[in-house]
């Protein structure tokens, strides 16, 4: 009963925010915490269910958002008729990645994923259809609602809503059923999850495929928020920082951890650019470099992790006190 008041109340803050926090800043930001909060949903399946620490999933990310641009820019389509072809382009990378990259463990399977990122990132500066180093844009002002181009952000912050929604619902589904459970298996130890016959490679493929294509949709949904998408702000390794530490701030391998991370890390990101401008362009590696040393050091688990404890922690009552000389009754 107390999960379900805690569950309701946070439910109704979530859908109050943009109502109450009403400035386009405000507005703003709350979509900004959903949408990293999908991408790192998405990390979370395979990094942190499977304990694959994958340090490219920018690659699908810029697949879901080239492919949201390309749509329009090279079709005149909606940007939302590319959403299912980043998906499809995203799972069929993943899948050829990762049959060879899955087989390596720990930051050896990490560097891998650097590389891929870092080689998709070359290919497209240099591919003039998909805009090389300039980019591509998507409408400059709304057509149809179906191009979701909207002037203030309100629209955003429910949409990705709905989606976060959906993206946690396909992970708490996951994780409840086998897949979920030999995957847990595998992040403790693979070697005694394949002795007991669980199929690690198949599945740790597959979490990675279930990954990629719900990263793409992060991707796409953010070039039609902003409308443009390069391979910096498209494919830089920074995105792919960011959405990893998001997981790992809030919890890796819980189903709330990446959106407790990104209620967290975006504020602070955002802010810090208000007040520092384009000064503190520097500062923002510095900061995730001292979040990833602290999470590490002190809580591995996650604040969620650290919240979990401490409720579950038993509550000390008072012991009776024996007074001297009392009359016990018979």
């Amino acid at each position: 009963m107390r999960r379900f008041v805690w569950a309701s109340v946070a439910l109704a803050l979530v859908l109050a925010y943009p109502l109450v926090f009403s400035s386009p800043f405000q507005q703003r930001l709350g979509a900004l915490v959903l949408l990293y909060a999908i991408a790192a949903s998405a990390w979370n399946i395979v990094g942190g269910y499977a304990g694959q620490v994958s340090v490219g999933h920018v690659v699908f990310f810029g697949c879901g958002a080239y492919s949201a641009m390309a749509a329009y820019a090279h079709f005149g389509l909606s940007p939302l008729v590319g959403i299912p072809a980043g998906i499809v382009i995203s799972v069929a990378i993943s899948a050829v990645v990762g049959v060879p990259t899955l087989r390596l463990s720990g930051h050896y399977f990490s560097m891998a994923t650097i590389a891929v990122a870092e080689l998709a990132r070359l290919i497209v500066t240099n591919t003039d259809y998909l805009g090389a180093g300039v980019g591509l844009s998507g409408p400059t002002v709304p057509r149809n609602i179906f191009d979701l181009s909207f002037i203030s952000a309100l629209p955003y912050y429910y949409l990705f809503l709905a989606v976060l929604a959906i993206t946690l619902g396909i992970t708490w589904w996951m994780a409840s059923n086998r897949m979920g459970f030999y995957l847990r298996a595998i992040r403790d130890s693979e070697r005694a999850a394949r002795s007991l016959g669980a199929p690690a490679s198949r599945t740790k493929l597959y979490a990675f495929m279930l990954s990629a294509g719900l990263t793409s949709v992060a991707g796409a949904l953010y070039a039609m928020m902003f409308g443009f998408i390069d391979p910096e702000s498209g494919l830089g390794i920074l995105i792919s920082v960011k959405i990893l530490i998001m997981a790992a701030l809030g919890g890796a391998g819980l189903l709330f951890g990446p959106l407790v991370g990104a209620a967290i890390l975006v504020p602070l990101e955002e802010i810090s650019n208000n007040l520092l401008g384009g000064k503190g362009a520097g500062l923002t590696f510095v900061v995730y470099g001292a979040i990833i040393v602290l999470i590490a050091r002190f809580q591995p688990g996650g604040i969620l992790t650290l919240i979990k404890r401490l409720w579950a922690r038993p509550r000390k009552t008072p012991t009776a006190i024996a007074v001297p000389g009392a009359s016990h009754a018979p």
